[in-house]
């Protein structure tokens, strides 16, 4: 399939959302123009006003969506576009009732590609946010995983327990079921397209053993509207509450662990699996490269508060001066260092690295970067 070049109109959906406006932002810096889509005429005047603050609204049009749950919720919106980023998605940590999660999920991803199918007669890539977790359920021992694996554990428990099932697991299994639902679908009407698809899966939120709390493993500042510390999206709430403000951080909680990724390096992703030829018909995992220390890889979340605090590492892997000078950050539990430290969760990146070949923010560039606009926002 031919890829899309420089000038080309490009389809973000849910484009006010922690992802997709980093991902709007590259392909409008790269030359590209952008239609978003949003749920609101107030979410549109978002969007619309901070691309024009940084010179970048002229070649931003916003498109309403209101329910991307509707029969042909994106007929119009995917016409005379040449590549679509569908990022829009539901992710929050009380849902109840599955369907919240599995109706926008599942419906939503395969409702768009009907719509490419029907009327987006230049297209030429769907690209797709899924996450790791559909590649996996959280293991009780050190794991590698690749694009191969398949999370079908938490599709069966949702299946079993319904409404009693943890949030984690419906977010978990509403994942995987919608990129599922997305690869059947191509599969079907493959020789009917116009376009291929392709599949980002980043790190993704996972709940403890003791299933009562649930932490995000994507970071890094945002750009999307955000009224105060406590109205962060769900990717950034447990970062900052674990980072800045500690008073919920358990030892429990500090020692578990996951893989990462900063949230621009996800958006870039997006753009380059658009932008290369290789990336069609791929299932890409964008994680941080598998570096078993406190400034790469998978990770321990007591990591990122000595990344802050201790010269252990080196005195050029601090972080100096301080966003916060008259602030004293957490420090956790630093005996949690002391001894040997378990990572559960790694993941193959020799696709990614083939494919896409990203080079990814380090912890201590993420963490500086992401408390430097906290600090900004008086947070």
């Amino acid at each position: 399939m031919p890829t899309i070049t420089k000038g080309d109109k490009i389809l973000v959906t849910g484009a006010n959302g922690y992802i997709a406006m980093w991902a709007t932002r590259l392909f409008l810096e790269r030359g590209y123009s952008v239609r978003g889509t949003v749920r609101s005429e107030d979410k549109a005047k978002d969007v619309k006003d901070y691309f024009n603050s940084i010179g970048l609204g002229d070649k931003l049009e916003t498109f309403i969506v209101d329910d991307i749950v509707k029969e042909g919720a994106f007929d119009e919106a995917v016409k005379g576009v040449d590549g679509i980023a569908h990022m829009a998605s539901p992710f929050h940590g009380n849902v109840k009732d599955p369907q919240e999660f599995f109706r926008p999920a599942i419906q939503g991803t395969v409702g768009i590609l009907k719509s490419a199918n029907k009327n987006g007669k230049q297209v030429k890539r769907v690209v797709v946010t899924s996450s790791t977790a559909s590649v996996m359920s959280p293991p009780d021992k050190p794991t590698l995983f690749s694009a191969l694996d398949w999370n079908t554990k938490d599709p069966k428990l949702v299946e079993e327990l319904g409404s009693n099932s943890h949030p984690m697991t419906i977010y978990r299994a509403s994942k995987s079921l919608a990129e599922k639902g997305a690869w059947d679908y191509y599969e079907q009407h493959k020789n009917e397209v116009t376009w291929d698809l392709s599949v980002i899966n980043p790190p993704f939120v996972s709940s403890f053993s003791h299933r009562e709390s649930f932490y995000t493993k994507l970071n890094g500042p945002p750009i999307h509207k955000i009224a105060s510390s406590s109205s962060l999206n769900t990717s950034l709430q447990a970062w900052y509450n674990h980072v800045i403000d500690g008073t919920k951080s358990t030892k429990e909680a500090l020692t578990d662990s996951t893989s990462w990724v900063d949230v621009r390096d996800t958006a870039l992703a997006h753009v380059l699996a658009l932008e290369k030829a290789e990336a069609g018909g791929e299932r890409i995992i964008t994680t941080e490269v598998s570096t078993l220390n406190v400034i790469l890889g998978p990770f321990i979340w007591q990591e990122w508060a000595m990344a802050l605090i201790l010269n252990k590492v080196a005195e050029a892997n601090s972080i100096s001066p301080s966003p916060f000078p008259s602030r004293k950050l957490p420090i956790g539990f630093p005996e949690i260092l002391e001894g040997e430290r378990v990572y559960k969760i790694s993941y193959d990146k020799k696709k990614e690295e083939r494919i896409l070949g990203i080079k990814f923010h380090t912890k201590l560039e993420s963490t500086k970067d992401t408390l430097e606009d906290f600090a900004k926002r008086g947070w």
